[in-house]
């Protein structure tokens, strides 16, 4: 998919998209913006100074419409669909931080689950939209430390509550789907990515953002588990892979579904790999350590990655960036973003621009 087909399905479409200030949804939202579509967003304020939206928001999205609102308050998100009256929608908003999702459980479901539910019912309220992405993560299926990736058909059974907040919010999306929505022609779609790298993430407790945080102040980059295996993509391939789901089925509502988004083999790197890249692409002495113990750490998988079959053989999908690439241009922005914050937004038209049309900036 290139910008010019981008541009020519979603120019003047009427989108509305959930946690539009968060990480990936800002980058969806530029893409969208690019091609010519009427944005909704739907989101609370980002949560800290370094927060994207609070960086960069007045220069990257100067043109879409905004509603601010938690998507745990079904009254002001239906007022706000109400308003925008969407055709196309995708559901971002949510607690992400497994970390977090420890310490506060009740929120996480609350806003993972409930969230889901609220969003639903103002599509199931709707006579307008007719495709819906939920986005979910790679986390939601029961790991047993497979060697190979996990499919669409595998069980959902998330360990830790954000994961399994997520492995609920997808089983809320098929039962919606199957009780309401597709028997009115909308097409439901849940869309399941691995790790995502990118400029503009500030999230705690990740390791490209705790590894910028740690290059900027010349310290190590400490890294709990080198070992363990992940999926990482930058944060454009789910990001324009959700744009292409929502777009095809929209066309064909027989494409709806489950998808997985992940990158190839190749680039399921271990933690330590990501770092010694991150570094070598950082430049200016960056380096990373091991520290001996972490008592504090929650239970994390050591090996994940998923099939992408399915997405490629009906889709025709390929990933297009890989490990490399990724993040250098993560770095890229981020530098840039430590510079001069006010030429992210052209950095990010650039990044798009070169990705959807094959080459890398």
């Amino acid at each position: 998919m290139t910008l010019q087909e981008l541009s020519s399905f979603y120019r003047g479409k009427r989108v509305f998209i959930t946690g539009h200030t968060g990480f990936k949804g800002m980058w969806l939202s530029k893409a969208l913006e690019m091609a010519g579509a009427e944005v909704t967003g739907y989101a609370l304020d980002a949560p800290t100074e370094e927060g994207m939206a609070a960086l960069v928001y007045s220069h990257v999205l100067e043109d879409m419409h905004t509603s601010h609102g938690d998507v745990r308050d079904l009254v002001t998100m239906k007022r706000a669909f109400a308003s925008a009256r969407p055709e196309i929608v995708l559901h971002l908003a949510a607690q992400p931080i497994v970390r977090l999702s420890y310490q506060y459980p009740v929120e996480t479901y609350e806003t993972n689950v409930l969230g889901t539910v609220n969003f639903l019912e103002c599509v199931r309220q709707s006579d307008t939209v007719r495709s819906v992405v939920n986005v979910t993560t790679d986390k939601v299926y029961e790991n047993r430390e497979w060697c190979w990736g996990y499919r669409e058909t595998e069980p959902l059974d998330g360990y830790d509550p954000y994961s399994n907040s997520k492995s609920c919010s997808e089983l809320v999306t098929h039962s919606y789907d199957k009780s309401f929505l597709r028997e009115r022609g909308v097409a439901v779609s849940t869309a399941r990515a691995g790790n995502v790298i990118g400029g503009g993430d500030f999230a705690p407790d990740r390791i490209v953002p705790d590894a910028v945080r740690a290059a900027r102040q010349d310290a190590p980059v400490q890294v709990r588990n080198p070992y363990s295996t992940r999926p990482y993509q930058h944060v454009l391939e789910p990001v324009t892979t959700y744009l292409l789901l929502a777009m095809r089925q929209y066309e064909d509502a027989s494409l709806a579904g489950s998808w997985n988004v992940g990158p190839d083999d190749e680039d399921c790197v271990t933690t330590g790999e990501l770092m010694d890249i991150f570094c070598a692409a950082w430049g200016k002495g960056a380096s990373w350590e091991h520290p001996e113990t972490d008592g504090d750490a929650p239970h994390e998988a050591s090996f994940l990655k998923l099939d992408c079959s399915k997405l490629k053989s009906r889709l025709g999908w390929r990933p297009r960036w890989h490990i490399r690439e990724a993040v250098d241009q993560s770095v890229e922005w981020y530098q840039a973003w430590g510079q001069d914050r006010e030429s992210i937004a052209s950095c990010m038209e650039q990044q798009i621009e070169a990705f959807l049309n094959g080459g890398v900036r």
